[in-house]
Protein backbone atom coordinates (compact mmCIF):
# COMPACT_ATOMS: atom_id res chain seq x y z
CA UNK A 1 0.00 0.00 0.00
CA UNK A 2 1.49 3.49 -1.07
CA UNK A 3 0.43 6.56 0.95
CA UNK A 4 0.85 9.92 -0.28
CA UNK A 5 0.79 13.16 2.07
CA UNK A 6 0.90 16.44 1.19
CA UNK A 7 2.26 19.82 2.98
CA UNK A 8 2.92 23.35 2.40
CA UNK A 9 -0.91 24.99 1.03
CA UNK A 10 -1.46 27.96 3.10
CA UNK A 11 -3.34 31.93 2.08
CA UNK A 12 -1.07 33.71 0.11
CA UNK A 13 -1.66 37.16 -2.19
CA UNK A 14 -1.64 37.14 -5.63
CA UNK A 15 1.65 36.88 -7.03
CA UNK A 16 3.38 35.61 -4.36
CA UNK A 17 4.57 31.73 -3.87
CA UNK A 18 4.16 28.63 -2.25
CA UNK A 19 5.80 25.59 -2.49
CA UNK A 20 3.72 22.10 -1.80
CA UNK A 21 5.62 18.68 -1.05
CA UNK A 22 4.48 15.23 -1.01
CA UNK A 23 5.87 12.30 0.53
CA UNK A 24 5.11 8.87 -0.15
CA UNK A 25 5.79 5.98 2.08
CA UNK A 26 5.26 2.08 1.79
CA UNK A 27 6.72 1.68 -1.37
CA UNK A 28 9.22 3.63 -3.43
CA UNK A 29 8.21 5.39 -6.46
CA UNK A 30 11.36 6.04 -8.38
CA UNK A 31 9.69 4.28 -11.55
CA UNK A 32 6.66 6.00 -11.49
CA UNK A 33 5.51 9.39 -12.89
CA UNK A 34 4.34 11.26 -10.37
CA UNK A 35 1.83 14.51 -10.23
CA UNK A 36 -0.11 17.17 -9.31
CA UNK A 37 -4.18 18.02 -9.80
CA UNK A 38 -6.16 20.43 -8.43
CA UNK A 39 -9.89 20.88 -7.62
CA UNK A 40 -11.92 24.08 -7.03
CA UNK A 41 -15.23 24.28 -5.45
CA UNK A 42 -17.80 23.48 -8.23
CA UNK A 43 -15.57 22.48 -10.78
CA UNK A 44 -13.66 18.91 -11.53
CA UNK A 45 -10.62 18.01 -10.95
CA UNK A 46 -8.05 19.03 -12.93
CA UNK A 47 -4.42 17.96 -14.05
CA UNK A 48 -1.36 20.49 -12.87
CA UNK A 49 1.65 18.96 -13.43
CA UNK A 50 3.46 15.57 -13.69
CA UNK A 51 7.42 14.80 -13.88
CA UNK A 52 8.21 11.37 -15.13
CA UNK A 53 10.54 8.45 -14.04
CA UNK A 54 13.50 9.92 -15.48
CA UNK A 55 12.58 13.84 -14.76
CA UNK A 56 10.81 14.31 -17.77
CA UNK A 57 7.89 17.52 -17.13
CA UNK A 58 4.57 18.08 -18.32
CA UNK A 59 2.27 21.08 -17.27
CA UNK A 60 -0.93 22.40 -17.70
CA UNK A 61 -1.40 25.57 -20.29
CA UNK A 62 -2.54 27.21 -17.54
CA UNK A 63 0.33 27.04 -14.92
CA UNK A 64 3.61 26.52 -17.77
CA UNK A 65 5.86 28.97 -16.72
CA UNK A 66 4.93 29.77 -13.37
CA UNK A 67 4.40 26.07 -11.76
CA UNK A 68 7.89 24.04 -11.61
CA UNK A 69 7.38 20.29 -10.48
CA UNK A 70 10.50 18.11 -9.30
CA UNK A 71 11.31 15.41 -7.34
CA UNK A 72 13.65 13.55 -4.85
CA UNK A 73 13.78 9.84 -5.09
CA UNK A 74 15.97 9.46 -2.64
CA UNK A 75 13.45 10.87 -0.10
CA UNK A 76 10.55 9.85 -2.18
CA UNK A 77 9.23 13.48 -2.27
CA UNK A 78 7.81 15.12 -5.00
CA UNK A 79 7.49 19.11 -5.11
CA UNK A 80 5.35 21.64 -6.74
CA UNK A 81 7.07 25.37 -6.59
CA UNK A 82 4.05 27.57 -7.40
CA UNK A 83 4.90 31.21 -8.33
CA UNK A 84 3.30 34.04 -9.71
CA UNK A 85 -0.03 32.68 -7.98
CA UNK A 86 -3.27 34.03 -9.11
CA UNK A 87 -6.94 33.68 -7.33
CA UNK A 88 -7.78 31.27 -9.77
CA UNK A 89 -5.25 28.98 -8.61
CA UNK A 90 -6.91 28.42 -5.49
CA UNK A 91 -8.36 24.85 -5.49
CA UNK A 92 -7.12 21.77 -3.27
CA UNK A 93 -3.71 20.23 -4.54
CA UNK A 94 -3.57 16.62 -4.44
CA UNK A 95 -0.58 14.71 -4.91
CA UNK A 96 -0.91 11.32 -7.31
CA UNK A 97 1.63 8.71 -8.26
CA UNK A 98 0.52 7.22 -12.06
CA UNK A 99 0.83 3.26 -12.95
CA UNK A 100 3.50 4.05 -15.35
CA UNK A 101 6.78 5.34 -16.00
CA UNK A 102 5.41 8.30 -18.23
CA UNK A 103 7.63 9.23 -21.44
CA UNK A 104 6.59 11.15 -24.88
CA UNK A 105 5.67 14.57 -25.46
CA UNK A 106 2.26 14.29 -24.00
CA UNK A 107 1.00 12.74 -20.81
CA UNK A 108 -1.88 10.36 -20.00
CA UNK A 109 -2.70 9.98 -16.36
CA UNK A 110 -3.18 6.52 -15.06
CA UNK A 111 -3.41 7.53 -11.24
CA UNK A 112 -3.29 4.53 -9.06
CA UNK A 113 -2.68 6.38 -5.57
CA UNK A 114 -4.03 9.97 -4.24
CA UNK A 115 -2.54 12.08 -1.28
CA UNK A 116 -5.48 13.35 0.81
CA UNK A 117 -5.02 17.15 -0.54
CA UNK A 118 -3.69 20.31 0.57
CA UNK A 119 -5.71 23.62 0.37
CA UNK A 120 -4.06 26.57 -1.64
CA UNK A 121 -6.01 29.85 -1.20
CA UNK A 122 -4.47 32.64 -3.31
CA UNK A 123 -6.36 36.41 -2.41
CA UNK A 124 -6.76 39.06 -4.96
Amino acid sequence: QVQLVESGGGLVQAGGSLRLSCVGSGRTFSTNAMGWFRQAPGKEREFVAAISWSGGTYYADSVKGRFTISRENAKNTVYLQMNSLKPEDTAVYYCARDRGPASGLEYAPSIDYWGQGTQVTVSS
